[in-house]
């Protein structure tokens, strides 16, 4: 029997449901974590960040007006593609952050139940956080919350999987669409995990993933007049100041760098209400009767 030859996959960004490569035609060499080449990724442009910006504009009304228990349903089925995937992206975290196999697979077992648990949030949020208030008159008055619109993720740098499924489910949870930086040093998985997205019933456009230098990426997203929100997980101190500048000329949300032990603890609610803002409606409550009783 010949010698194969060994088929080498090319890594492609993930905007508005497609594979494109970098508009520009760039890529960079990533490495594992003993400086051995693993592949090629794309070097996103300030061009592929703006069409990601635009495919996620497109994708946020359906998304948002969806029910929260379809959402759910659609959560907990990018983990139902991600556990059949799930020797795939044992290697490719091991290699990612020089793991043994045995803590990649615990990372990977981790982020599989982070889209679940965010799954079981879909249809739940909104009673935790909104309700009925009290009020001094015969007036109805409600609160709830609505998605933000269009984030910018920067995902952590240091965790390629669970740091990203992390920052990124919170946010098309509650109905907001996400453009996503992956990791710079370790971009792998998250260029793998959008195929996971794309086998998902997630809408294309929902969520967008980019990979190249997170500054060069991060700036445009920052400034740019249609995004809505940006979390800057994966930015340093400097960078993280220098976004947090530009996302104010244009009154963005901005959640800045969280220093985060552990990504596998139970994460809590606040990336969701990070994202979410509140509606309050007043209704009178009218007349009950002849008597003129009111509710």
């Amino acid at each position: 029997m010949s010698e194969r030859l060994t088929v080498f996959k090319t890594y492609k960004l993930y905007v508005g449901g497609k594979f494109p490569r970098s508009e520009s035609g760039r890529v960079y060499e990533v490495t594992d974590a003993k400086g051995k080449w693993l592949a090629n990724a794309p070097r996103s442009s300030r061009k592929d960040a703006r069409d990601a910006v635009v495919a996620a504009r497109k994708a946020f009304g359906g998304w948002s007006g969806a029910t929260a228990y379809n959402r759910g349903q659609v959560l907990y089925r990018v983990a139902e593609m991600l556990e059949g995937r799930r020797g795939q992206f044992v290697h490719e975290v091991a290699d990612a952050e020089g793991l043994s196999k045995s803590q990649a697979a615990e990372q990977v077992e981790a982020a599989i139940d982070r889209w679940v648990w965010y799954a079981g949030w879909t249809d739940k949020i909104a009673q935790v956080i909104g309700g009925g208030n009290p009020v001094a008159g015969p007036f109805f008055n409600l609160s709830s919350p609505e998605p933000t619109g269009v984030v910018a993720v920067l995902a952590p740098q240091e965790s390629s999987l669970l740091g990203l499924v992390s920052v990124v489910a919170p946010v098309i949870a509650t109905g907001n669409t996400a453009v996503v930086v992956a990791s710079e040093k370790s971009p792998l998985p998250a260029l793998s995990l959008a195929e996971v997205l794309a086998t998902s019933d997630v809408p294309g456009g929902v969520v967008n993933v980019l990979s190249g230098r997170t500054a060069e990426i991060a700036a445009p997203l920052a400034a740019h007049q249609d995004v809505n929100a940006i979390d800057l997980a994966g930015a340093d101190d400097v960078l993280a100041k220098e976004l947090e500048v530009a996302a104010a000329d244009n009154l963005k949300r901005v959640l800045r760098p969280q220093p985060v032990d552990d990504w596998s603890a139970t994460p809590g609610t606040d990336r969701m209400t990070a994202f979410l803002e509140t509606k309050t409606v007043w209704h009178p409550t009218g007349s009950l009767g002849a008597s003129g009783s009111s509710y």
